[in-house]
């Protein structure tokens, strides 16, 4: 069962949607006592209340439209641009005058929420779009521009991208926001969890060494085998096998939601991504250094198990030819793209041709095990060895698997 806990903090966007809420509402009802007190200056009254109550009920009717990003689709967008520029080019047909005189169009200030909304939704680049056409249209109302129209027009579109660009920044901003609440909270209890661990198991662990070794004879195998344990206790613990905590965005809510998860249930072999750390963390020992991301490593289940696998059978090569005492790292880098796991001993290293003639003779471990579980990931092993200076083994594999039949794999390592 996965035991949560919702924090959920406002988003910085959605007082924006709600500030263009208010100013559709001010602005409609602004347009339309425009057109009452300067009734008697249109040569067709009836053009001018025709489309003012057709934008007064549509902009009652589309208030939900305008309370967040879902609901404010594109094509809501589009239908609400031509609304206003059809306001704007209707207007020397309501008064023969305006083409004449640096006056305000039928929906006036209106349109400006338009082009708003556009700049919310998508950034400053969607409202350069509806800003050009706006700028279009009032010029082409005007017949014969003044420097005052170029003037508002340019007004419009500027101000329009600076919002717009805005928006982007305030986005950019939260994400940043969330991944440090992501990384504080995981951190935060990885501690807490640490603390509890070593009053209790690491210290028991450390006390059978320290007795195994003064004992000696098989007492001491046991406390080298306790030593162990508790280094690869200590790896399990700060490699972050505690309730992870994820940030993210409820577009329907405009919010951040802080989700803490305990998955008591399920392995790795759920649906779920797997956290490719806590499928390496148990080969640390006092003979193999572990080093990992503080965040967790998000694959798909198989291909880390997959990868997991592949590492194995690196270290059962370092164990059979390099022998018990080689001293062994294992580098885990987590790659917007791919996963990097780097597998380097300090054995005798690799004789030049041996990986060709082994395959040779049939022993298929490094063709199968390494690189061909890789190749089926659609990754890539790569072998880096010098006589007499150890082996170092790269295994790449892409955030996003390839097919079974993908060959882009490299030829492989191990030994």
């Amino acid at each position: 069962m996965a035991k949560r806990e919702r924090v959920v903090r406002m988003s910085v966007e959605q007082p924006l949607w709600r500030a263009l809420t208010a100013y559709r509402i001010l602005t409609m009802v602004y347009a339309s006592l425009l057109a009452v007190f300067g009734r008697d200056e249109y040569e067709r009254p009836w053009v001018a209340f025709a489309y003012l109550v057709v934008m007064a009920a549509w902009t009652l009717a589309t208030l939900p439209k305008v309370a967040g990003a879902v609901s404010c689709t594109k094509r809501f967008l589009g239908a609400d641009l031509v609304l206003a520029l059809v306001g704007i080019l209707l207007t020397p047909l309501a008064d023969f005058d305006a083409q004449h005189m640096d006056g305000s169009t039928l929906p006036s200030i209106w349109t400006a929420g338009s082009v708003l909304a556009f700049a919310i939704k998508g950034g400053w680049r969607w409202a350069a779009f509806a800003s050009t056409f706006v700028a279009a249209a009032n010029i082409v109302e005007r017949g014969e521009p003044s420097r005052d129209t170029f003037h508002n027009v340019l007004l419009v579109w500027v101000a329009a991208i600076a919002i717009g660009y805005v928006v982007e920044v305030a986005r950019a901003s939260e994400r940043t926001l969330a991944r440090a609440l992501e990384i504080e909270a995981a951190t935060r209890e990885r501690e807490r969890l640490a603390r509890g661990i070593h009053d209790s198991v690491l210290q028991v662990l450390a006390m059978v060494q320290r007795r195994g070794t003064a004992l000696g004879g098989e007492a001491a195998e046991l406390g080298r085998m306790a030593g162990e344990q508790e280094v690869a206790l200590r790896t399990l613990v700060s490699s972050g096998l505690v309730p992870t905590t994820r940030v993210s965005e409820d577009a329907a809510e405009g919010a951040v939601v802080r989700t803490v998860e305990v998955d008591e249930d399920d392995g790795p072999a759920g649906g779920a991504a797997c956290d490719l750390r806590s499928l390496l963390a148990p080969h640390a020992g006092s003979r193999v250094s572990f080093a990992e991301p503080g965040v967790p490593v998000l694959l798909a289940p198989g291909a880390a198990e997959e990868l997991a696998a592949a590492v194995s059978a690196a270290l059962d090569n370092v164990r059979v030819h390099a022998g018990q005492d080689a001293q062994v790292w294992i580098l885990v880098e987590d790659w917007p793209d791919e996963v990097i796991v780097t597998v380097r001993d300090d054995g005798p290293g690799i004789a030049e041709g041996r990986l060709a003639q082994a395959e040779g003779e049939g022993r298929m471990g490094v063709a199968l095990s390494i690189r061909g579980r890789l190749r089926d990931l659609g990754g890539t092993a790569e072998l880096i060895s010098v006589p007499g200076q150890g082996t170092e083994v790269e295994l790449k594999v892409p955030k996003v698997s390839g097919t079974p039949n993908d060959s882009r794999g490299k030829a492989g390592s191990g030994r």
